[in-house]
C-alpha cells in the first residue's frame, strides 16, 4: 500500500478519494484549508490544515508520501463569473518543485471535461455557454495541466464529464483519444475509483483521459 497526500481533501472529489483510498488500505495524508471539518476517524489517516499555494504548508504535508493527488476546487459562486480565477495554476506552481524536491514522482490531478486539449470536444454551441460560466475556472486549469505535463513527472491528469453525487457503479467510460472524447454525468464516486486505482497503476501514465458513465 502507499501513502497519498490528497489536496483538496474536505469536499467534493478530494474527499470521496480519501475515504475510497483508506477502505483500500491506504495512508491518507488529507490537506485542505478546511481539512479540520473531516469527521473521518481512522489510524492511517492525518489531516493537515493549509494552504495549496503555501510552500511551507506543502513541503510539510509532502514530507513521506508517495503519491500526490490533486482535487483542488473553488465554490461555484459568482466569482466565476468575473474572475480572476488562479488557485488552480499557483497550486501547481508551488507543488511541482516540492514534489521534486521530496522527491516524491507520481502525480494525479483532476482538471475536467474541457480543459486543455478536451476542449476541442466541445461544440461551438455549446462553448458559449460553457465559457461564460467555466471560463475563468478552466483558463487557469488550462495552466495548470501544461506545467504538469511539461513537469517530467510521472503524471496522469484525470478529466471527469459532470459531476454528480450519484452511487459508485465501478462501470465508468475511460476516454483516452480525443475522437471519443465527450461530455456526460459521472459520479464523485467513480471518478475516485479511477483515481485511487491509479495510485498502485501506470496503465494511464503521461494520459489525460476523460471519465463519463
Amino acid at each position: 500500500m502507499t501513502t497519498v497526500l490528497i489536496m483538496g481533501a474536505s469536499s467534493g472529489i478530494g474527499l470521496a478519494t480519501t475515504s475510497l483510498a483508506l477502505q483500500r488500505g491506504h495512508s491518507v495524508v488529507a490537506f485542505a484549508r478546511s481539512a479540520g471539518r473531516i469527521q473521518a476517524q481512522h489510524d492511517k489517516l492525518r489531516t493537515f490544515v493549509g494552504d495549496a499555494r503555501k510552500s511551507d504548508d506543502v513541503r510539510r504535508a509532502i514530507s513521506g508520501a508517495d503519491v500526490v493527488v490533486q482535487a483542488l476546487g473553488v465554490p461555484a459562486n459568482a466569482r466565476m463569473l468575473t474572475g480572476p480565477i488562479d488557485l488552480f495554476s499557483a497550486a501547481t506552481a508551488t507543488l511541482l518543485p516540492l514534489m521534486k524536491e521530496a522527491g516524491v514522482r507520481r502525480l494525479l490531478s483532476v482538471t475536467g471535461f474541457g480543459a486543455g486539449e478536451s476542449r476541442s470536444a466541445i461544440n461551438s454551441l455549446q462553448r458559449l455557454g460553457f465559457d461564460l460560466v467555466f471560463g475563468r475556472a478552466y483558463a487557469d486549469k488550462d495552466i495548470q495541466e501544461q506545467w504538469i505535463i511539461q513537469s517530467g513527472l510521472d503524471w496522469t491528469i484525470v478529466r471527469p464529464g459532470v459531476l454528480t453525487n450519484g452511487r459508485g457503479t465501478g462501470r465508468y467510460r475511460i476516454l483516452t483519444r480525443p475522437q471519443d472524447w465527450r461530455n456526460g454525468l459521472i459520479s464523485r464516486l467513480d471518478v475516485s475509483d479511477f483515481i485511487v486505482r491509479q495510485l498502485t497503476e501506470d496503465a494511464y501514465l503521461h494520459q489525460a483521459p476523460v471519465l463519463v458513465n
